[in-house]
């Protein structure tokens, strides 16, 4: 008998993390290596937003907090739902945890029982499945086709619903994909929720200010109020201000809920760093100005790498409206035989190739459910994102017909 936990053997660990780790050791052995893997901003962390954290040491504000966030933080976090969302929470209705990770496994631990199910269209964060798993329920999928640039119909959505399905877990803009949903395309799927009283709505906002081309971001409670009591708005503090490292998610809904998930919260991890929450507030309450001109750049390289990536034969790559990935499809590359001898069999066979015969690493699209693509983040310098669309042009080209 193992002595490991038969739940363990539902679950994988994550394919974005194993290939980023792998980049670092090619990169420690001394490979010229590439990671377009991580989705992680290269920026700095924000002058103030350091400032405030340093502040908040220098004061002796280092000792524990409440199990899910202090009141200064959930205030603030109120403030910014009220004015960016027009959604009205009060912080009895707040949660902040370790990273947006860990808000979203809480909500499906404290609600999850065996046999429920957990709607993700697809493509998805390579997490959500998993983590419906590791609390006991059932992933089930809804696709999404690249000729509607990655984005679920409202038909599709109802004949994915069953008696069974608990949650629905809507990411907009996306990761894998930046597809950004409209308000009217937003609308059309809560019409279909409004039908289904037992589905409540996880919504995934982190890259809420990650938009382009005139995008506006919105998200399922502000456009469906009638959605507000069975919603769970979650969002950080990760992307949009380059503090993937601080480690501070949050979410808004239900008191009920929000209790539950306090309860598992204070039994496991209890607060998050209570510096790192101190940040937080500056980030929230403080200027906003830099978020406009990182966007301008993740535009710039946006563009720079759709349209490399679109210029080789038998690649498709549409232009998505927000974060910072591209998921091309590669249908035409599947079947020929890279330079190095490489049958290119399916997308992580091409990802795999990729790194060992270039170095880039990206990541293959079986790991986000919707294949055959890979996944390229573009959050870091152009000068990379040149080097390596152009070693990927190369590779591709050089793929032969088997």
């Amino acid at each position: 008998m193992s002595f490991l936990a038969n739940t363990l053997s539902r679950v994988k660990p994550s394919p974005t993390i194993a290939i980023s780790t792998k980049a670092k050791d090619l990169k420690a052995e001394g490979r010229d290596i590439i990671a377009l893997s991580a989705g992680e901003p290269d920026f700095d962390t924000p002058q103030n937003i350091k400032d405030a954290a340093i502040a908040a040491i220098n004061s002796g504000k280092t000792k524990y907090t409440a199990p899910d966030g202090m009141p200064e933080l959930k205030e603030a976090i109120c403030a910014k739902f009220k004015r960016e969302n027009s959604l009205n929470y009060t912080p009895t209705q707040v949660s902040v945890g370790t990273g947006g990770k860990q808000i979203l496994y809480n909500a499906l631990m404290a609600t999850l029982n065996p046999g429920d199910e957990v709607l993700i269209p697809a493509p998805y964060w390579v997490s959500y499945p998993d983590m419906v798993l590791l609390a006991g329920g059932e992933p089930t999928f809804v696709a999404a086709s690249i000729e509607n640039k990655f984005k679920i119909t409202p038909e599709a959505l109802e004949a994915a619903i069953t008696p069974k399905t608990k949650w629905f877990i809507f990411n907009s803009p996306s990761n894998p994909t930046g597809a950004g949903y409209t308000w009217d395309e937003l609308r059309a799927l809560t019409d279909v929720l409004l039908r289904h009283p037992h589905v409540w709505v996880m919504s995934d906002d982190m890259y809420e200010h990650l938009a382009y081309d005139g995008f506006k971001f919105c998200t399922p409670a502000e456009v469906e109020p009638k959605l507000y009591d069975r919603t769970l708005t979650t969002n950080g503090v990760s992307k949009a201000y380059a503090m993937t490292g601080w480690r501070i998610g949050y979410a808004a809904g239900p008191v009920e809920l929000i209790a539950a998930m306090r309860k598992i919260q204070s039994q496991s991890t209890s607060n998050p760093c209570s510096v790192s929450q101190w940040a937080a507030v500056e980030a929230l309450n403080g200027t906003q100005d830099y978020l406009p001109e990182n966007n301008v750049m993740f535009k710039r390289r946006r563009d720079l790498v759709v349209s490399m990536l679109s210029e080789i034969e038998g690649v498709t790559c549409p232009t998505p409206e927000g974060a910072f990935y591209v998921y091309p499809f590669i249908s035409g590359l599947i079947g020929k035989t890279s330079a190095g001898g490489t049958q290119i069999t399916n997308d992580e066979a091409f990802a795999t190739a990729l790194l060992e015969e270039t170095g880039v690493a990206v990541v293959f699209g079986a790991a986000f459910g919707l294949s055959p693509a890979f996944r390229v983040s573009y959050a870091t310098s152009d000068e990379a994102l040149k080097d390596a669309c152009t070693r990927i042009q190369g590779f591709c080209n050089g793929l032969k017909a088997s």
